[in-house]
This record gives structure tokens, C-alpha cells and sequence, in this order.
């Protein structure tokens, strides 16, 4: 593609020769001749300066390079769509593969392709131009959107709902059953039926091997737009909010809310039954125990305000050197005060 069609389809302002052929989209310590790279990390400007790349996405106001530029509003996110430009794979043709088991009453829409292996239960719906790939297990009543990509391997429990522009990574698990038992007086656990709904709203992406469990009563509900990533298991009753982001390995117990774009890094750990405002964040291997407002950003176990966790964790690592000060200072004022008691009895008549 030709640097000045790839710039207008990006929506970039070209500096430099647009008649360069760019063949393909790299990191700017691999990009090469025919290559297109981007910088929007102040940490690699010794790579920008490095790079081979024929053409660089950057910032408007980057300073200039000696390569050809492509000048973005947000850098980041025309690399997105130069990459979706250059890695286009072909879809699997239409149709059902012969290896796979449909139920006589299941309704496919136009255009569906399902793969070998691949199972749909009594009455499911899959809608238009949705993808199944091989060894996907679908039950019964379960509804698929329009669009959808459902990779190998993915498990769709019974009356799951997924809306349109649905992609659903290796391995995940929607609907299974939530967490629930209860104590008998003999000390065994009585199992509680986990019958309830999942619902997975549209453009929503789930990460491979994640686990999305249906509740007892009510609904599990992941809302448009959210993006969850690999290993990460949401519990019977949660609600995961509009365009809320989910690391790797985050763990969300049950009847807990997720506002709307909240984001939640690797291995933060939130309890059941609290609720992370809209927009909080909280960084990797935060343990959230209570409920936190709108707009927060916490830390730590228990999580707390980020602020104040980076003020304690720079402590953490002189507390040695603190107990042997005060341990010292505790020594000294025995020692004082023993000297003012002796001076107190010699000062009796």
C-alpha cells in the first residue's frame, strides 16, 4: 500500500514521500525497508532514532525524524488500525463441517461457518456471519449474535445469551456453575442449583481460558464493550460495566458490580458483594475488600488510595532500619530516665 492512500485511510497528516510502498506494520527495533512503525512512548526514543522503518506513526507534536511521518491525534490507535489494515486472515467459508452435530431444531443464520467437531444443542440460535471454530461445545437454548467469533475449544453452557460482535478467545467457559453450597449440620455442603443467566453483551471480547459462571438467582451480566482478558474468573451475579477492562488473572467474587469503564490490572483480587465505581482503576495484585467510589484509584492489600500506597510501599523497605532506631531510642530513654531517678534519690535529704 502506497504511504499516502495507507495515510488518508488512517486519517494522518503525511510528511515525507507518500509514494513509499509500505509492505507491512513493525515494532521500531525490527521495522526494516517497507516498513511501518509508531512511537508514542517517550521511553523509546533511542529506538525511534534507531529504527530502519521506511515510515513512523508519531504524535503532532513529535519532534520530526528522518524518516517519512505520519502525524496522529493518538499514535496508538492508528497503529491499531494499520495493523487491522495489513493482518487481514480470510474467514472460513460458509457451512456446516460434517463432523459436526447441529440439532435438528437449531436455527443458523446466513452465512454461518462451523467447524469440525463443533456441537449445537436443542433450540440455539447463531446469527448472521458468526464463526465457530473447531471443538466448540454449544447448549441447549443458548443464543449467539450476529458476527460473532467464537474460537476452538470454547464451552457455551445452556440458555447463555451473546449479542452481536461477540469474540470469544481458546478455551473460555460461559455459564458455568457459580460457586454456591451450604453447610449441612453434619458438616457436608448441599450444592446449590446455579440455574440463572448469563448474558454477554455486544462488542464484548473474552479472553482465552476465562470463566464467566451462572448464578442461582438473577443474572451474570458482562455489559457492551467490556474487553476481559486471558485467566481471568468472574462469579455467579456479578455485573461487569460498559467498556470496563479486565487483566490477566483478575478474580471477581459474587454479586459484586463493575461500573462502567473501570479497569482492573493483573491479579487484583476484588471480594463478593461490593461495588468499583465508574472509571476506578486499581493497579496489578490489589486486593479490593470494600466497595470504592467513582473515579478512584487504589493499590495494595487492603487496596487503597494510590497516592497513599506508594508513600507506604517507599517505607516498607526502611522498617529494619526504623525498629532498630526506635528499639535504640527506647534504650536511651530507659537509660535517661534510670539517671534522673538515681539523681532524684540522692537529691532527698
Amino acid at each position: 500500500m502506497l504511504l499516502q492512500d495507507l495515510a488518508e485511510r488512517l486519517g494522518c497528516r503525511l510528511e515525507g514521500d507518500g509514494g513509499l510502498e509500505i509492505t507491512r506494520v513493525a515494532g521500531l527495533e525490527q521495522a526494516g525497508p517497507g516498513d511501518l512503525t509508531f512511537f508514542a512512548n517517550a521511553k523509546y526514543a533511542a529506538a525511534l532514532k534507531r529504527t530502519r522503518a521506511s515510515a513512523v506513526i508519531l504524535g503532532e507534536d513529535a519532534p520530526p525524524v528522518q524518516c517519512a511521518m505520519l502525524r496522529a491525534k493518538d499514535p496508538y490507535l492508528a497503529f491499531a488500525n494499520a495493523l487491522s489494515l495489513f493482518v487481514q486472515s480470510a474467514p472460513p467459508a460458509p457451512g456446516v463441517d460434517s463432523m459436526s452435530q447441529v440439532a435438528p431444531d437449531a436455527m443458523l443464520g446466513r452465512d454461518v461457518s462451523i467447524g469440525p467437531f463443533v456441537s449445537v444443542g436443542r433450540g440455539a440460535r447463531i446469527g448472521d456471519r458468526t464463526i465457530v471454530y473447531s471443538n466448540v461445545s454449544i447448549g441447549d437454548g443458548a443464543a449467539i449474535g450476529s458476527d460473532c467469533v467464537v474460537h476452538a475449544h470454547v464451552s457455551i453452557r445452556e440458555r447463555v445469551v451473546i449479542g452481536n460482535r461477540v469474540v470469544l478467545q481458546n478455551g473460555a467457559v460461559i455459564g458455568a456453575d457459580g460457586y454456591g453450597f451450604v453447610r449441612r449440620p453434619d458438616g457436608t455442603h448441599q450444592k446449590i442449583p446455579q440455574t440463572s443467566l448469563v448474558v454477554i453483551e455486544d462488542d464484548v471480547e473474552i479472553g482465552a481460558n476465562t470463566t464467566v459462571d451462572r448464578p442461582a438467582v438473577g443474572e451474570t451480566r458482562i455489559r457492551a464493550g467490556a474487553k476481559i482478558d486471558n485467566l481471568v474468573m468472574i462469579a455467579h451475579g456479578v455485573s461487569v460495566g460498559r467498556n470496563a477492562l479486565l487483566a490477566a488473572q483478575v478474580g471477581i467474587a459474587g454479586s459484586t458490580t463493575i461500573g462502567d469503564g473501570a479497569m482492573l490490572g493483573g491479579q487484583v483480587g476484588v471480594a463478593g458483594h461490593v461495588s468499583i465505581g465508574k472509571n476506578a482503576a486499581a493497579v496489578g495484585q490489589s486486593g479490593i475488600t470494600n466497595s470504592i467510589p467513582d473515579g478512584a484509584f487504589v493499590s495494595g492489600y487492603p487496596a487503597i488510595d494510590n497516592r497513599e500506597w506508594l508513600k507506604s510501599s517507599a517505607i516498607f523497605r526502611k522498617l529494619p532500619a526504623l525498629r532498630k532506631k526506635i528499639a535504640d531510642l527506647e534504650q536511651r530513654v530507659l537509660e535517661l530516665e534510670a539517671t534522673l531517678e538515681e539523681r532524684r534519690i540522692r537529691s532527698k535529704p
